[in-house]
């Protein structure tokens, strides 16, 4: 094999691997209540089963690893005048929070809280334009940008308004025409996706143009946490994917970890279709079919040729998962080509696999698995934040 997917941690202090090893370093001390991952991936056990098949944990999750994660909501052309109000439900079935993105006169995009500061209504119910934000139980007003304007009946009232009588704002990161927002951000979101925006900042992210038409929902049987492990390593591609084993050189595939994220690279074989890169990239010269991106904890960037395969992994119980496959195209006539080519048969293959595991990890013989150490260094990072964030 040309190369293992893994090299040394180079002198650059601000390097991925880098950046990886000091963070293993730090951690090594540290023990968490439920699960510990070993930093040490030649020595490290896998998650204890329990993670995917107990309640406990699953509730546990969404406050500890979901609520303050950044999640991508959609695109800028949701709302695209001023006065476009989107009501939305965020990880419908999970989080199951009722948000809403408008634009305001001055062309400013908010994410706010489409519930009522009065009495907890429902404040847009569908997609509309408008010239305020009103309640259809009390009549209480809001402006687009969640500040409260008036309400009927309330000049008896003491101490009113106050800031509490606002609508929620919470926190917007653009990338390119994407959208992202955070319940309870405890990490800025450039930490998460800053290394693959400065990797990819000759994409044309700008250009984007959603196909709903393309755009599809999975039901996997299978616990959220081995879907994304699953994505998170190249190692099972020439057992499970045939198709993209003729197109990708596996021999050449690569895994490089950031803090929060981390990003497979894969090289097309002699004669397929990859980017034409440009000199500005650090992967300038190589035959790359794509990039793979995966931010903690469950949404993944894959980029193509012809766009990008937005894959949002989205928790409906323990042992069952929402996958929805979103297609952003920049460049029509590459699609169904490459890498990126027949993302329907890939996905079918995984599911496969990943279903056949959820009912092998309830074997009373099953607990633990160990890692590859040359292929399996992206699910060792996801086991190791699941373990951080879970203590």
């Amino acid at each position: 094999m040309k190369n293992a997917g893994i090299r040394p941690y180079p002198s650059n202090p601000r390097h991925p691997r880098s950046i990886q090893h000091n963070f293993l370093s730090l951690t090594k001390a540290i023990f968490m209540s439920d699960f510990f991952i070993d930093p040490n991936i030649a020595k490290a056990k896998t998650i204890a089963t329990e993670f995917y098949t107990s309640e406990k944990y699953f509730k546990l999750s969404k406050e500890k690893i979901f609520s303050p994660s950044w999640q991508l909501i959609g695109d800028e052309d949701m709302v695209k005048e001023p006065g476009s109000a989107q009501p939305f439900i965020l990880l419908e079935n999970y989080l199951n929070e009722p948000l809403l993105l408008t634009k305001d006169k001055e062309n400013k995009l908010h994410c706010l809280s489409n519930v009522c500061t009065h009495r907890g209504n429902l404040l847009v119910y569908e997609k509309c334009k408008l010239q305020h934000l009103t309640c259809k139980y009390h009549g209480r007003r809001f402006s687009l940008d969640g500040k409260f304007v008036s309400m009927p009946e309330f000049r008896e009232v003491e101490n009113f308004p106050t800031e509490d009588d606002n609508l929620h704002p919470l926190s917007v990161f653009h990338w390119g025409k994407l959208i992202f927002t955070s319940l309870n951000p405890k990490i800025a979101a450039k930490e998460i996706y800053g290394d693959i925006q400065k990797r990819m900042e000759w994409f044309p992210m700008d250009k984007l143009k959603l196909r709903e038409d393309l755009s599809k929902d999975y039901i996997v049987k299978a616990n959220w946490a081995l879907y994304c492990e699953n994505y998170l390593e190249g190692f099972h591609i020439p057992f499970v994917h045939p198709s993209l084993n003729d197109v990708l050189d596996f021999g050449d595939y690569t895994t490089e970890l950031f803090r929060y994220s981390n990003l497979q690279v894969g090289i097309a074989k002699e004669g397929d279709n990859c980017f034409q890169l440009p000199k500005s990239s650090p992967d300038y010269g190589k035959n790359i079919a794509g990039y793979y991106f995966w931010a903690f904890p469950n949404v993944m960037l894959n980029f193509y040729p012809w766009g990008i395969s937005v894959n949002l992994i989205k928790p409906i119980s323990e042992s069952e998962t929402k996958v929805s496959f979103l297609i952003y195209v920049c460049d029509e006539s590459k699609l169904n080509t490459g890498a990126g080519g027949d993302l329907n048969s890939v996905e079918m293959e995984d599911e496969e696999v990943v279903q056949n595991v959820q009912k092998g990890i309830r074997s009373r013989f099953y607990k633990h698995g160990r890692y590859s150490v040359t292929r399996e260094q992206g699910t060792h990072h996801f086991h190791s934040l699941i373990a951080e964030f879970i203590g």
